[in-house]
């Protein structure tokens, strides 16, 4: 049976990569005594995959992570979320657990899109008025950005990757919210957007340590190439 789990990242475990909260899934697995399949061989592992690795650094509301169980599963849905949730160090919390049709993709495969909330920290806000262009800045035809790769630099337009860019106001705090492209073959980095506005804006750099970034959510495409339909990705599984 495939599983699909979603979870939060938070606290200090923002600190800690991608490789290492693997290996925190695959012991906390363990201990939560879920029937996790190996893979065949010499040297077997869990069956897993993750969704868009999270950079280090960033919180997130909506991470997702892939299973494969042994049947006969003996527990429901909301067992597993609660023995997960019992053997999680503070800083993860499992939100929710469905299963996958047999023929679903995996979860790395069906990411297409995430939401992002931007705030910057207090006394690293950009020195022009960023509430007031924040709208005219997405409202371009283009933004050309030069992206480093590990072997070059290349020019690209994030335009067409950038699905919705807007100022939010809650209890008194403004932030910016996007919804990006983070599909393999596109993925727009929030920070990589915020570069290009502050730029655009003649602030050339931004301090490391200006932005606080959360990913609300990531999202599959239930749409046509011209249509989208982004839906979470746990709306793709069902209860059991």
């Amino acid at each position: 049976m495939k599983i699909r789990i979603k979870f939060r990242k938070y606290g200090s475990m923002k600190f800690i990569g991608h490789l290492d909260i693997m290996r925190y899934f695959q012991k906390a697995i363990r201990r939560a005594e879920i029937p996790i399949a190996y893979s065949e061989g010499f040297s077997p592992h869990q069956i897993m995959s993750f969704a868009a690795p999270l950079g280090v650094g960033l919180l997130s509301n909506g991470e997702y992570l892939d299973i494969v169980c042994r049947e006969p599963l003996h527990m429901n849905a909301e067992e597993m979320k609660a023995a997960l949730n019992h053997v999680m160090v503070e800083g993860i919390d499992i939100v929710n657990v469905c299963a996958l049709s047999e023929d679903a993709g995996n979860a790395m495969a069906s990411v297409a899109a995430a939401r992002y909330t931007v705030v910057f920290r207090k006394g690293y806000e950009p020195e022009f008025d960023w509430k007031g262009q924040l709208s005219e800045f997405y409202n371009q035809l283009t933004i050309p950005v030069i992206k480093q790769t590990k072997k070059s630099t290349k020019e690209l337009d994030l335009k067409p990757g950038i699905y919705e860019l807007f100022l939010k106001e809650t209890d008194g705090q403004s932030s910016i919210e996007m919804l990006v492209d983070a599909s393999s073959a596109g993925n727009i980095k929030p920070g990589l957007v915020m570069e290009a506005f502050c730029k655009e804006n003649g602030q050339e750099e931004l301090q490391k340590a200006a932005l606080l970034i959360t990913r609300e959510d990531t999202y599959g495409d239930r749409g046509t190439e011209d249509i989208h339909q982004f839906v979470p990705l746990d709306a793709f599984g069902e209860a059991f």
